[in-house]
C-alpha cells in the first residue's frame, strides 16, 4: 500500500468522502474521533460503514477513539466493512497495539498507531518493533503533545518544529526505522500556507519519512509531489544499481565525483522501489 499522503475526513461529513477521494490522496483517514462531536459519533459510524462497504476508490484507514473511550462500538461498526487500516490514537507504546488486536480479534487489520501524542509515549517508541509485523506504519502527534505539555507552540514562525517537539518527531523516525515500517510525517495545521507545507515535506523526506497526513484537499498535491522520486534522483538510483550489480564485489564506487558505498546502495534501491 503506498502512502505518501493521507487524507483526514470527518466521519460525520460523508458529502465530503467522494471529494477526498478526487483529491489524489493515496489513502483516506476517515475519522471517529477528535474531528466528531460527541453527539455525532454513531452518525459517524454509520456514514463510514455504508462507505466502506462501497466502491471506496483508494485505501482507507478509521481512526478510532482511544482504547478508554468509545473504540468497541467504533470495531463493531467498521471490522464488518474491511478498512484497509486502523488508526489508534493515544498509542503510548505496543501494549496499546496489542490491546487493539485483542479486540478486533479474530480479523487481523493493520494498524497506523499515532504514537507521542502524550509524554509518556515518548519514553516507550522502542516498544513498537515487537509488533511491527501489525503495522502499517508509524506517525506521531504535536498538536495533542503541545497540549499536553502546555506549549504555546510546536514550531516556530517559519513552520518548523521547536527544539523539544524536533526531537520528539526524530524519535519517532527512528523508532519507525527499528521496526522495518514507514514513517509517517504528523500534519502541517496551517491549511493556507503552502509554502511552509512545501517546506515542511521536503524537510521530512530528506530525513527519512516516507509521507504525510493531511487535513485538506489543498495539500495532497504538494505532498505526492514531494515524497516522489524525480527524474534526476531515479536516473542516480539507477546508476548506484547498474555500478554495483556490474561488479557486485565492489565495497565502493565513485559517481558523479562522490564516493558512494553500501549503504547508497540500499538507499537507491528504496528509492527506485517507491518510483514503481
Amino acid at each position: 500500500m503506498k502512502l505518501r499522503s493521507l487524507l483526514f475526513v470527518p466521519g460525520d461529513r460523508p458529502e465530503r468522502f467522494p471529494k477526498a477521494v478526487a483529491s489524489g490522496a493515496d489513502a483516506l483517514i476517515l475519522d471517529l474521533e477528535d474531528s466528531v462531536a460527541p453527539d455525532n459519533k454513531a452518525a459517524a459510524r454509520r456514514a463510514v460503514a455504508a462507505w466502506l462497504a462501497g466502491d471506496r476508490g483508494v485505501p482507507c484507514f478509521v481512526r478510532l477513539n482511544a482504547l478508554d473511550q468509545d473504540i468497541d462500538r467504533d470495531l463493531a461498526a467498521v471490522l464488518p466493512a474491511a478498512p484497509n487500516g486502523l488508526m489508534l490514537p493515544k498509542a503510548d507504546d505496543a501494549g496499546a497495539v496489542e490491546a487493539l488486536l485483542e479486540r478486533m480479534h479474530p480479523a487481523v487489520v493493520p494498524i497506523l498507531p499515532i504514537a507521542c501524542e502524550s509524554p509518556a509515549g515518548i519514553f516507550s517508541l522502542s516498544t513498537f518493533t515487537g509488533v511491527a509485523r501489525y503495522l502499517a506504519g508509524l506517525t506521531w502527534g504535536a498538536e495533542d503533545l503541545s497540549a499536553a505539555v502546555g506549549a504555546a507552540a510546536a514550531r516556530g514562525e517559519d513552520g518548523a518544529f521547536t527544539g523539544p517537539f524536533d526531537m520528539v518527531r526524530a524519535l519517532t523516525l527512528f523508532a519507525a526505522g527499528a521496526a522495518a515500517v514507514p514513517a509517517i510525517e504528523t500534519v502541517y495545521p496551517a491549511i493556507a500556507d503552502l509554502a511552509g507545507l512545501a517546506a515542511c515535506v521536503a524537510r521530512a523526506r530528506r530525513d527519512g519519512f516516507t509521507g504525510m497526513m493531511a487535513i485538506h484537499p489543498s495539500q495532497i498535491a504538494i505532498i505526492n509531489a514531494g515524497f516522489s522520486p524525480g527524474p534526476a534522483e531515479i536516473a542516480h538510483a539507477r546508476k548506484v544499481i547498474d555500478a554495483f550489480g556490474a561488479d557486485p564485489g565492489l565495497g565502493a564506487v565513485q559517481i558523479d565525483g562522490r564516493m558512494i558505498d553500501h549503504p547508497h546502495l540500499l538507499l537507491a534501491r528504496r528509492m527506485l522501489a517507491q518510483a514503481e
